[in-house]
């Protein structure tokens, strides 16, 4: 058996703006699933994460949507990629190491549930230490991935809104949460006895 895979941090050097001494900053590793306008993704790259946004191969206007939000947002150098739910592809594979995969509301249709904690679940294998933050709106009591989770030998851990304050009708200036329901959660690999 081989030596098990470390965990691959990245550091830079920064100073504090009163010029006073460099100090080593993590820098995380994070894709984002299902990009979109990639807000997470570019929230991410602006807080100095090293990012990649992914959306479907097979929707080329998404992906071209993702490279418009990193030019508007002054990141030219954050990678936008073809990554399908459910399907392992050479994008997939050729992913460096990462520490936290961002996916909002990527839960937005059943059909689909399945598929994306397939790429989540090998993504997480690959890299045992991360963890999947995801947020979706509620739209039926009736959807759970709950079995799936199982069946995929992965935990989550609900992360209630009022904990960071974002359980507001009105949230930074935008009503966009309004009356909708929003849950967050953060989705990593069960241990062997099943916690």
């Amino acid at each position: 058996m081989g030596e098990p895979r470390r965990a691959v941090r990245r550091y830079r050097f920064v100073g504090d703006s009163a010029g006073g001494e460099e100090r080593a900053v993590l820098v995380l590793r994070v894709p984002e699933i299902g990009a979109g306008v990639s807000l997470p993704g570019i929230v991410a790259a602006k807080c100095g994460a090293q990012v990649t946004l992914s959306d479907s191969e097979e929707l080329p206007q998404c992906l071209e949507i993702s490279q418009q939000s990193c030019l508007l947002n002054h990141l030219p150098h954050v990678p936008v990629v073809g990554i399908t739910w459910g399907r392992i592809s050479p994008e997939l594979l050729s992913l460096a190491p990462i520490d936290i995969i961002l996916g909002s509301d990527v839960f937005f249709d059943p059909k689909d549930f399945e598929d994306i904690l397939t790429t989540v679940y090998f993504l997480l294998e690959k890299n045992p230490h991360a963890q999947f933050w995801t947020t979706y709106q509620v739209r039926s009591a009736d959807w759970s991935i709950e079995a799936l989770l199982y069946k995929w030998k992965l935990k989550s851990i609900h992360i209630p809104l009022h904990s960071f304050s974002a359980d507001k009708e009105h949230l930074a200036s935008s009503s966009l949460p309004s009356r909708h329901t929003i849950e967050m959660m953060i989705i990593s690999l069960a241990r062997s006895d099943g916690t």
